[in-house]
């Protein structure tokens, strides 16, 4: 399927890249509307792999890349199950987006996360599975869940580990703040730092270097390069559920879905 146009995003083919453009009000949060269309996506991979050498991932909407998981909807999905219920409830949820992430992050060719704006919880676990990140000098970074109670939940802590060091990762981590693009670049989070408006530009450049290079070569080395986590994702599921079912969670996702600020996702 070289052409395709979901509830929450879209993708187009042409000339060996393809771009698939998140688009889903008010900031691409992820939901389960935007997890059936990644699953779509990622069930697409095998037949686009024959031809394809780069993916880029960006945003449509002005306020950023993602504000990542869409916490009301989780909210509200929760609140009137039993505890057992809600453990279930999300424990598929994680699996079905960890499932679909790891296909991405997977995927034998190139892909690259184009960012702007705000980038955080889900929507910073979805840049991480890409290959590269490409940011816009104002573009920020965040895992804001502990304000929650929570932790990262679709693959977050993994795949930063494996790109980052442990030291930074704890800073970001445990103090909920955000980052900016140019510290993320010194860090080696980002893998190019783009003026403001330029993160899709400077994309579509790299991918347009990568198709240059032999498919079997490119897929032999991100497999060396870049190994998927597994046990780990597995332990992060399982941590997630642990601390979802507590009462203070509930509470805290309740104080959160109404709230009246404007991005109450800010840490």
């Amino acid at each position: 399927m070289k052409h395709f146009v979901g509830k929450t995003l879209r993708w187009d083919w042409r000339d060996g890249i393809v771009e698939l453009t998140l688009d889903h009000e008010p900031a691409n949060e992820i939901g389960s509307e935007t997890l059936a269309d990644l699953e779509k996506f990622a069930a697409a991979i095998p037949a686009l792999a024959t031809e394809t050498a780069a993916c880029i991932i960006s945003s449509a909407r002005k306020q950023g890349f993602s504000a990542g998981a869409d916490l009301r909807e989780l909210y509200r999905a929760a609140e009137p199950l039993s505890q057992q219920e809600r453990l279930a409830s999300v424990r598929q949820f994680l699996e079905r987006i960890h499932a679909a992430l790891n296909l991405i992050d997977g995927a034998p060719f190139v892909t690259i996360a184009a960012v702007h704006g705000i980038c955080f919880g889900g929507g910073f676990e979805l840049a991480l599975a890409c290959d590269i990140i490409v940011a816009d000098k104002m573009a920020r970074f965040a895992f804001p869940e502990l304000r929650l109670g929570l932790i990262p939940g679709f693959g977050g802590i993994p795949r930063l580990k494996r790109d980052v060091g442990n030291a930074f990762v704890r800073d970001l981590l445990l103090t909920g703040r955000s980052i900016n693009a140019a510290r993320a670049h010194a860090v080696g989070l980002v893998g190019q730092l783009a003026a403001e408006g330029e993160a899709l530009k400077i994309a579509r450049s790299t991918a347009a270097q990568i198709t240059k290079f032999d498919a079997v070569t490119r897929a032999a080395a991100k497999k060396f390069i870049k190994p998927i986590p597994h046990d780990e994702l597995r332990r992060e599921i399982d941590l997630f559920c642990e601390l979802f079912t507590r009462p203070t969670v509930i509470a805290a996702l309740k104080k959160f879905v109404e709230s009246s600020d404007a991005m109450p996702y800010l840490p």
